[in-house]
């Protein structure tokens, strides 16, 4: 057996028809487990079930959800658990992006739709995880991982970007409390935090090639990072490898934070 093996095990993902929530599912199926994709977006689901099957995963469930919407989530975990029996690990990634020119000119409701995707909408996934595992536990099934995704911008300053870094910041300090109130339940609970990761929607415009280039410039492992280096941590996030690993940040970024430029 795989020290990463997760056949049985079902991993949860928000945003997971794409990107990072995408990459971390492929890691886990790629070691047998079920995906649950949780996205607004269901345009894509057939491809992405097909994909996903393709990789080892036994089992495919697709919710069309929008993080925001509370009541939309709880559903939407209901009826993940109703069709695959149990979530083992859940992946809040769900997230959105923006920036203003500037702190004083970031409009309020910018700054109010960022927050009820990036951490409202990471609080509901996370809650109703707990409830699930919680739920779980007390019926004697005890364990599971709990996973959110974060951001560099927890550590370095982004000009305009405070409200995007304030999000992140807070859902890692939630993590650590998740971390400590759920140990007792055999539930680990850590933030996964990419560096420049490229999402494969690169275009081939001078900017993105500019932009590569700085930042393979400023990264030790000298590129930038690709979705396939989101998936060995992911299978070891959702796998019995992580078993003593609670309450911890883990950056997937080449070395790039340490760098002192």
């Amino acid at each position: 057996m795989s020290l990463f093996d997760l056949t049985g095990k079902v991993v949860l993902a928000t945003g997971g028809m794409s990107g990072i929530g995408l990459a971390f599912l492929q890691g886990c199926a790629r070691q047998g487990a079920a995906a649950a994709v949780l996205d607004r977006d269901a345009a894509k689901a057939d491809a992405v079930s097909s994909h996903l099957r393709s990789l080892g995963a036994g089992r495919v469930h697709v919710e069309t959800v929008d993080v925001t919407d509370e009541a939309a989530v709880e559903a939407a975990f209901t009826g993940t658990v109703a069709a695959l029996g149990r979530i083992d690990c859940v992946f809040a990634n769900a997230g959105i992006s923006h920036r203003a020119p500037g702190f004083d000119d970031l409009d309020s409701a910018d700054y109010h739709r960022l927050l009820d995707v990036n951490l409202h909408g990471a609080f509901y996934t996370l809650r109703a995880a707990v409830r699930h595992m919680k739920a779980r536990a007390r019926q004697g099934d005890r364990g599971g991982s709990i996973v959110a995704c974060g951001s560099l911008s927890i550590y370095h300053g982004l000009p305009g970007m405070e409200h995007y870094a304030a999000a992140k910041a807070a859902l890692q300090a939630m993590i650590k409390g998740l971390a400590v109130e759920m140990g007792p339940f055999g539930v680990r609970a850590n933030m996964l935090v990419p560096g420049f990761i490229l999402t494969g929607l690169t275009d081939d415009k001078p900017e993105t090639k500019q932009i590569i280039e700085r930042f393979s410039a400023i990264t030790p492992l000298g590129r930038p990072g690709e979705l396939s280096d989101i998936e060995g941590p992911a299978a070891y996030l959702a796998s019995d490898a992580s078993r003593f690993q609670s309450g911890d940040t883990l950056v997937i970024d080449g070395g790039r934070l340490v760098r002192n430029v």
